[in-house]
This record gives C-alpha cells, structure tokens and sequence, in this order.
C-alpha cells in the first residue's frame, strides 16, 4: 500500500481531481455556505465561512497519507465544484465522503469523481473496500453510490448532521475493488 501523495492527480473526462489548496477556500465558502449542500452531509456546519474553509484547508497539513486523502473536484471552466474526502481508520477501513455545489447537482459530475476515485484508491492506494454512509433522505447520494458500484450492507444508524444539530437515520454501504 502506497499513501496518498499530495500530487496526485485523477483526470476524468469532465473533472481533475487534486489535492485542495489555501487558494480555494474562498470558493469552497461560497459553494458550503448554501444550506442545501450542508443539509446532506454529515460533517459541514451552516452557516459555512470562509474561516470554516481556511479550518478546513489547514487540517489537511496533518493528515496521514496512508489513512486519508482529499481531492478537489475542479472542472476546466467551473473551477472547483466539490470536494471528495477518504478518511477512517487504518486500511480496509476507509470511508468515503464528498460535496458537491448546488449549480452542478444532476450532471452526473460526483459520479464520476467517485468512480475515478475508487479505481485510483484501490490501484495506487491499496485499498479492497470502501464504505459510505447515505442518508435516507439523500436519494441523489444513493444514486451516485450505487452508479459507482457500492452495495448496501444493511447496515443502518443514527448520523449526526452538524449543519442541523440532530441525528437522522443512514444506511452502510461499501464498495469492493
């Protein structure tokens, strides 16, 4: 298994994916400060700031390159559109997380960043298997999942959504290289 390198690079037919820099974080604040991207993660606050953005950028200097990746989904005339995260304990058990700006949900665009991301994570990162955590009430997050090859587990818990301070009902799903 060889750790994620900041320097690298997926391209898609649509996309680059790339390691997040200090520049973004303006972007990164406009596209999370939207409620309708925060809503259907677990992880992003609302309000969104660009002191939320920098936060973000600069936990990624301590990050273990054998436990978590993160790239930035940037298109050719968009500029960053979302960002897709792998985290979680030591390999196999890495998690995939993601978000996508609201301009560009329905383009079929986090679909491919995810499957360009699995392909890279298993063939150059050593990983067999993925999970996911989906919302219930994400079915645009179910569909990219299972468009990239996920299967439920059956698997179901409580998951705090920070950007609404409660815990809704989510199901496991995984991926196998």
């Amino acid at each position: 298994m060889r750790p994620f390198r900041p320097e690298s690079v997926i391209e898609t037919p649509r996309l680059r994916l790339r390691a997040p820099r200090r520049s973004d974080a303006a972007r990164i604040a406009a596209l999370c400060s939207d409620f309708d991207v925060a809503r259907t993660t677990a992880r992003l606050p609302h309000p969104y700031s660009l002191a939320d953005a920098e936060a973000f950028l600069a936990s990624g200097d301590g990050l273990d390159p054998g436990l978590e990746a993160r790239f930035a989904l940037e298109h050719p005339e968009e500029g960053l559109v979302g960002i897709l995260s792998f985290f979680g304990e030591p390999a196999p058990a890495t998690e995939i997380g993601y978000w996508l700006g609201r301009p560009y949900w329905g383009a079929g665009l986090m679909t491919e960043a995810v499957k360009a991301a699995l392909v890279w994570a298993a063939r150059d990162w050593g990983r067999t298997y993925v999970r996911a955590w989906r919302l219930d009430e994400n079915p645009a997050s179910d569909a990219v999942l299972v468009k990239a090859g996920f299967l439920y587990t059956g698997e179901r818990r409580q998951t705090l959504v920070t950007s609404r301070g409660e815990a809704l009902p989510s199901r496991a799903m995984i991926w196998l290289a």
